[in-house]
């Protein structure tokens, strides 16, 4: 069993919104009020996307008609998963579950060593803080 830390993307939208930090701020705000209290271990940013033109990197927001979509990354860690795929399917599933009619999709899923405190307890295939 191996521990691996799982970021999924997002399109969120967003109305009624003039500015983009305006639409990152409800964006990010609506997003956490879905995901808590139950789901506080997931940690919840605006994306970013590169330049077509100069390749430099801009926070993933598009505003037409007071209407936003904001690229969102959830990102967070699966314990005593069974490969990177089963991790994928996990915080696909746990996340998903809150945010049923959103779409997402997997961004990177990266490996990582876990050492065991005395008081936490552990089960296969399952979600920790």
């Amino acid at each position: 069993m191996k521990n691996f830390h799982v970021v999924l993307e997002a399109a969120w939208l967003v109305r009624d919104v003039k500015t983009a930090d305006d639409a990152i701020g409800v964006a990010i705000s609506e997003a956490g009020k879905r995901l808590n209290p139950k789901l506080d271990f997931v940690e919840v940013d605006v994306g970013s996307t590169s330049c077509p033109a100069c390749g430099e990197p801009f926070s993933s927001v598009f505003i037409a008609a007071n209407t936003a979509l904001v690229g969102l990354v959830f990102e967070m860690k699966v314990f005593d998963a069974e490969s990177a795929e089963h991790a994928e399917r996990i915080a696909k599933s746990v996340i998903g579950k809150s945010l049923r009619d959103i779409p997402l999709t997997v961004v990177e899923v990266t490996e990582f060593e876990r050492s065991v405190d005395k008081g936490e307890q552990q089960q296969k295939g399952k979600v920790h803080k």
